[in-house]
């Protein structure tokens, strides 16, 4: 048993660091930024509400029978609404005050009396609440893994016409009263299908491995479940790039975890030393971290002083003084980025070869030198 506690305690310190990855890249969005996504949150609920089935409505109050049928609904408007930070992995989305017109299709039966028609009806004070828990699916896709949701309804009003109008103003408390319970019944379970099925739908189809270019693709995954605050929302991404020649690549990250500590803009992104390193290092493996410049493509200051440089060089190869210079620069390892809060520097070394090429004849080298 002591032996067991000395091992666990051995291990706990690798444990923590293995769960507690540090991100390459680091997204903040504060409560400013809610604002746009509390716009975008209000168009997907009145499409929702706007597609609401109801079931048919029908019942019997002594020689009355009444049915109501085909309801839609021609108007929504909502226009209060917030929404808001709950930590620890919640968004609160409230809509209040909000109105819901409907029309539907009437039938009453009074004795040997048959009237049909149409009826508009408006439910006010509608309340909304809604809880999303926000977390990531196993290929590291944000998802929302719960909802909790409460709908109410003040107050409903129904306008009737037609020839028996009195008698659907002595049943409108029944079919009022209806009405009311089967549309604030049928509020919470669209939401909740909207959100945990189309949405999450939606976000399956987000990509998490991207191809760059020809040469590297990039891997921005959630390391883990977003981490709300009162003001803000914070998303670790693994943010590591690989070469397109071996995409199962995984690069240990052992640079320090970027820090937003701001809150005043609507949106921060952060990058620590290793997305620029891993970025870096594929492009290395891909080999095109080279230079190759000849003839023409020489800037003309820098080959007259090569040209100076090496004067002596040159002049003792007389056949071969007017031909082009070639400079070949590759790097001879991955270059690293340093991050500093003095600022940002990126260590490079290369090699440097200077040749001359004349027409027809070998390359003769110049120099060769590391940087």
């Amino acid at each position: 048993m002591a032996a067991g506690s000395c091992l666990l305690l051995l291990l706990l310190p690798w444990l923590v660091t293995a769960s507690h990855s540090p991100p390459g890249c680091k997204i903040r969005i504060t409560s400013k930024g809610l604002d746009l996504v509390k716009q975008e949150g209000l168009r997907f609920v009145e499409q929702e509400l706007q597609n609401i089935t109801i079931s048919d409505l029908h019942g019997k109050e002594g020689q009355f029978h009444y049915n109501i049928s085909q309801v839609k609904v021609t108007d929504l408007q909502l226009a209060s609404s917030d929404l808001n930070f709950q930590p620890q992995q919640h968004l609160v989305f409230n809509i209040d005050n909000a109105s819901i017109s409907l029309r539907f299709r009437r039938q009453l039966l009074y004795w040997f009396f048959y009237d049909i028609g149409s009826i508009n009806a408006s439910a006010d004070g509608v309340y909304i609440h809604t809880v999303l828990r926000l977390a990531k699916d196993e290929a590291g896709r944000p998802k929302i893994s719960n909802i909790t949701c409460n709908a109410s309804i003040a107050r409903m009003h129904a306008g009737f016409s037609g020839t028996l109008r009195k008698v659907y103003e002595f049943l409108s408390t029944f079919i009022v009263t209806g009405m009311r319970y089967l549309l604030s019944q049928q509020i919470c379970p669209s939401l909740e299908h909207a959100s945990l099925v189309l949405l999450n739908s939606l976000l399956d189809t987000v990509p998490v491995r991207n191809y760059v270019d020809e040469h590297i693709g990039i891997d921005y995954s959630l390391l883990r479940d977003p981490s709300i605050s009162t003001d803000t929302l914070d998303l670790d991404f693994k943010g590591m790039f690989f070469p397109r020649v071996r995409e199962d690549q995984e690069l240990e990250n052992h640079a320090v975890e970027p820090v937003i500590k701001e809150t005043e803009r609507m949106v921060y992104v952060a990058f620590s030393e290793y997305f620029f390193d891993s970025a870096m290092l594929s492009y290395f493996q891909a080999g095109v971290l080279n230079i190759e410049l000849q003839g023409e493509k020489v800037p003309k200051d820098l080959e007259v002083l090569l040209r100076a440089t090496f004067f002596g060089t040159i002049f003792m190869l007389s056949p071969s003084v007017d031909a082009p210079l070639r400079l070949v620069l590759q790097v001879s390892a991955p270059p690293r980025c340093i991050i500093k809060p003095s600022g940002t520097s990126v260590s490079v070394s290369a090699f440097l070869n200077i040749s001359l090429v004349p027409p027809d004849r070998p390359p003769v080298q110049l120099s060769s030198m590391a940087m």
